[in-house]
């Protein structure tokens, strides 16, 4: 018989970001906007990235890690306030098995001229050894990746 397990758990991650709410939102809503933070593996080969932000829409991203393993990340969006918030519910893979199950909440509020965005994922963790700080861990990593993006859009324009 298998053993099975479920570890559940709630973390919050917060950053200001550069710019008004709209701005941030941009960064998640435009598909080339979302991948200049979200692609952190530039050593993994790209097998489907498919994007329709809207809700009732979906994302899709599969890759090739260089070990040769598929992992994927597919998510459903179920409430989306332009410039306000966005909420989403996901999962993540490796090969056939699913690792993770989750719900996102992120809230843009204005802060003087930037963002403050909060970020609430409500995880469940299944039949993995890893814990929830290192999905906790990399969501940081991957926020302060948006960070150093939007700046750098910003100095652009």
């Amino acid at each position: 018989m298998t053993v099975t397990s479920v570890d559940h758990a709630t973390f919050v991650v917060e950053r200001m970001l550069p710019g008004r709410p709209p701005h941030a939102f941009r960064f998640w809503s435009e598909h080339d906007l979302k991948r200049r933070w979200t692609s952190c593996h530039p050593d993994w080969t790209v097998l489907e990235d498919s994007f329709d932000f809207r809700v009732g829409g979906s994302e899709v991203m599969r890759w090739r890690t260089m070990e040769g393993e598929t992992r994927a990340f597919r998510a459903h969006y179920l409430d989306i306030v332009p410039g306000e918030r966005i909420v989403y519910g996901y999962d993540m893979s490796l090969g056939a098995k699913r690792l993770s199950v989750s719900l996102a909440t992120v809230v843009f509020a204005a802060d003087g001229a930037q963002t403050r965005m909060t970020f609430t994922e409500q995880a469940a963790v299944l039949d993995v050894d890893a814990g929830i700080e290192m999905r906790a861990s990399g969501t940081g990593s991957g926020f302060d990746r948006l960070a150093a993006a939007m700046a750098l859009q910003s100095a652009l324009n």
